[in-house]
């Protein structure tokens, strides 16, 4: 098999609430995968599963505490500043949440693709730069006419969120890290944007690793799920397998959450939030247990491995022999 894009391994990264006496959020807690050349990959958890954390640990934004990151084979946590911009920043880039946020309002548009070639191809000429700027824009549906000069107000938030992509699509990078991409756009908007992923994968070969709250979305997009809670990993593999033969109690609960348009939605009575957030954390077993429905005693004592269950398809929990 050819060696991954991306290697992460035994990622951790632990976070300490308050100056004194303050008590420890594993944030990220001895997480392994991997994302092969031209896979999508979607981080599936709700608000507090550490998937965004993953993310920026990729972007080398947060500094683990413990563990590797290997692209092509070489630990990025190894790279000093000027090997991160000048190489892997080339190769790995990133559209997050809000799309007016990654805008200086002060500034035409222009300006945003000024800075990835002053940073990443200063050798390119105006004259290539505009049109290697009309095509990047092209590539995510744009008309460059209507785009070019126009401050980050002027337009809306789908057309911002597809310059970020054309931005991002300069430097031909083989990961692009989508963080909550979708998740301030109306419903068209997003299918528009989950579509235009789906072709940069295809025709230029990027990998995408795409952070969302929302299980449908992943589904539609996604090669490889990872279902997040609390900081671990409780279920991953191909997408199909993991939605439609789901393992785990939390990734059922997940799917549960979606409401049936064609009934009256109710709330389920296995969705229980937890009372205390700090005892979470404190857990020595699975995260899971205080909210299982099948909880058993050594869910509480032992946390479970990811094991396969089958052919790309891991989990954890003790139900399925993750002991």
């Amino acid at each position: 098999m050819s060696e991954p894009l991306i290697h992460v391994e035994n990622l951790t990264k632990i976070f300490t609430s308050g100056l004194i006496g303050g008590f420890e959020i594993r944030a990220v807690d001895d997480v392994t995968f991997d994302i092969k050349k031209g896979e999508i990959v979607s981080l599936v958890g709700e608000s507090g599963s550490g998937k965004t954390t993953i993310g920026k640990l990729i972007l080398r934004l947060i500094t683990p505490t413990s563990g590797r990151i290997l692209f092509k084979g070489e630990n990025i946590l190894e790279f000093d500043k000027k090997r991160l911009k000048k190489y892997y920043y080339k190769h790995v880039q990133a559209v997050f949440q809000d799309p007016f946020a990654s805008f200086n309002p002060v500034y035409p548009i222009d300006r945003a693709f000024d800075l990835v070639f002053n940073s990443f191809l200063p050798k390119v000429g105006p004259g290539e730069r505009d049109e290697l700027i009309d095509n990047a824009l092209e590539q995510v549906g744009l008309n460059p006419d209507e785009i070019r000069g126009k401050y980050p107000h002027q337009l809306s938030g789908g057309q911002l969120q597809r310059i970020l992509i054309a931005r991002a699509l300069l430097v031909e990078p083989e990961l692009l890290i989508a963080d909550e991409a979708v998740s301030m756009l109306d419903a068209s908007t997003r299918i528009d944007i989950l579509n235009l992923l789906g072709e940069v994968r295809d025709k230029l070969g990027t990998s995408v690793l795409f952070v969302t709250h929302d299980l449908a979305l992943g589904y539609y997009i996604s090669d490889k799920t990872i279902i997040m809670y609390r900081g671990t990993i409780v279920e991953m593999g191909d997408t199909e397998k993991v939605f439609k033969n789901a393992l785990h109690p939390y990734t059922r609960m997940l799917l549960e959450s979606v409401p049936d348009l064609n009934v009256k939605w109710e709330f389920r009575k296995s969705i229980e939030p937890e009372k205390e957030e700090e005892g979470v954390y404190q857990i020595q077993g699975c995260r899971y247990a205080p909210r299982c429905p099948l909880v058993k005693d050594v869910c509480w004592r032992e946390k479970p491995k990811l094991v396969e269950v089958e052919k790309d398809h891991w989990v954890a929990c003790h139900l399925h022999g993750g002991e």
